[in-house]
């Protein structure tokens, strides 16, 4: 599997200088070579570098590689067929994207970068954390991206290991993702959201006065505001992915999710009756496909299989009996089977029947 890491470099403030230089012309050049590839229609890496290779190096000074990079950076900006309508614009400050002919990893405290005056030997830090995937590693892939972000640059490595064996699989964690509740589980554990909620809904009210405001200390608030709570949230379901794969690890079960893909698109189409402003805000804003993400990669490292199952009407059918009926779900916390009368809390009843049809998937008339 593949890690991503996010490593910090301490150049000198010469160096800082040189850095940014470099990574002003190297945009630039994205900029022009868009221009390019939109005028003529042309996005396709081979065809891009046939057609303004040399006119880059020429007009920009950039090293040989680093003009292929470049053309890489667009076409792959481009790959996408649907996104090539418009012009795609890059910021001076973007990323730029190395390999390991212009990037060499020295040791595990410096790396080696070319600048527009020649290569600089950077000190970075690498927490214990990254220096035993390192360390690990099959192989530190030589494509690397230097990022510059809030006045500090990082250097981006993906290192791969090698995928541990799946354990023995021995049941069924089912997590029911929600607002309220972030996670609930089969177990009848709850992981309460409500901080992040709180944050959200402070920050979006702050929003609208600073974007009513609309001047350039407002914006650069905002723009602080809106990583501090981005940061924040990662670090929430950092620690709920963290604690679901440890759970799933030591009972040997394996961790059924609902498919949600597209459940924002499904939302925005909801009328005024069926899914109100505030809950059309609020899965907006939560990060559904980066807590799936990081479960889906700490279960890989663990060995831990992930199911995926259709979602509809786990929160309608009863784990009991399995009656659906919508009028089952009284309200966000309550279930009463208008049935059986099994009466449980409204998510925990959800999480039983999504770790249930895990089985039913895996297992054909299994039962969870």
């Amino acid at each position: 599997m593949l890690y991503t890491l996010k490593i910090r470099l301490y150049p000198s403030d010469e160096q800082a200088l040189q850095l940014l230089t470099t990574m002003e012309r190297f945009n630039a050049a994205c900029n022009v070579i868009s221009q390019v590839a939109f005028d003529n229609k042309i996005f396709g890496k081979i065809a891009l570098q046939r057609l303004c290779y040399y006119q880059i190096r020429n007009d920009f000074k950039l090293s040989a590689q680093m003009v292929v990079r470049a053309i890489g950076k667009v076409a792959e900006s481009y790959s996408d067929k649907n996104k090539r309508d418009t012009l795609h614009i890059f910021k001076p400050h973007g990323a730029i994207v190395y390999d390991d002919r212009i990037l060499t990893v020295k040791s595990i405290d410096t790396v080696s970068i070319l600048t527009l005056n020649g290569r600089i030997f950077v000190p970075m830090s690498v927490c214990q954390y990254h220096s035993s995937i390192i360390n690990n590693a099959l192989r530190v892939r030589g494509q690397a991206d230097l990022g510059y972000i809030d006045g500090k640059f990082f250097l981006f490595l993906v290192a791969e290991l090698p995928d541990k064996p799946e354990n023995v699989r021995e049941g069924f964690l089912g997590v029911d993702l929600g607002i309220a509740k972030i996670a609930t589980t089969s177990d009848g554990k709850f992981y309460s959201g409500a901080k992040v909620k709180n944050l959200r809904r402070r920050n979006f009210k702050l929003r609208q006065k600073l974007q009513a405001k609309g001047t350039k200390s407002a914006k650069r608030l905002l723009k602080r505001r809106r990583r501090r709570e981005s940061r924040f949230a990662a670090d929430v379901n950092h620690c709920i992915s963290k604690r679901l794969v440890e759970v799933a690890k030591g009972t040997n079960r394996a961790i059924v999710l609902e498919d949600l893909k597209g459940i924002r698109e499904r939302a925005r189409k909801g009328t005024r009756k069926t899914v109100s402003k505030t809950m059309r805000q609020a899965l907006s804003s939560w990060a559904f496909y980066q807590l799936r993400q990081f479960i889906e990669y700490k279960a890989q490292a663990a060995g831990v299989q992930v199911v995926y199952i259709d979602p509809r009407n786990t929160s309608r059918t009863c784990s009991k009996c399995g009656h659906v009926d919508k009028k089952s779900r009284r309200d966000q916390e309550h279930f009463v089977c208008t049935a059986c009368g099994h009466a449980l809390n409204a998510d925990i009843n959800a999480a039983l029947n999504i770790s249930r049809r895990g089985a039913e998937v895996i297992q054909p008339n299994a039962v969870a």
